[in-house]
């Protein structure tokens, strides 16, 4: 099986940014160009359009990637990249932090994640 949407994902991520900009649910819709029965959709488990998707992963300025559920079993080439790496260019795009902060906290994601999985290769 090829790679899919996590629409869980998404809608938690579209829901963090909403907040962050003090918006209601209808607002985010207008300012993305999608329904809000869009919206309140994904907020129950469905998927969007491809058309809808689109619209809401450049409201929200990430990747498309960021949603995807990688397929087990894929090349070690392919893999999914650490939470780290991930985190890092969004860090350094926050105008907020200053670039001491962005490396303290990409700092505490790094030791945070070697501690879980450590334990998690000692549980197995």
């Amino acid at each position: 099986m090829g790679g899919r949407l996590d629409t869980g994902r998404l809608y938690a991520a579209l829901d963090a940014e909403r907040e962050s900009r003090g918006l209601s649910w209808r607002q985010l819709a207008a300012e993305a160009g999608v329904s809000a029965s869009l919206v309140s959709r994904m907020g129950n488990g469905h998927r969007p359009d491809l058309d809808g998707f689109i619209a809401l992963v450049q409201w929200l300025g990430m990747p498309a990637e960021t949603f995807m559920v990688w397929p087990e079993g894929q090349p070690e080439g392919r893999r999914r990249p650490s939470l780290e790496a991930q985190l890092a260019p969004l860090l350094r795009a926050e105008e907020e932090l200053s670039e001491s902060d962005q490396q303290h906290l990409l700092d505490v994601v790094g030791l945070t994640m070697r501690h879980i999985r450590a334990k998690n290769k000692e549980s197995k």
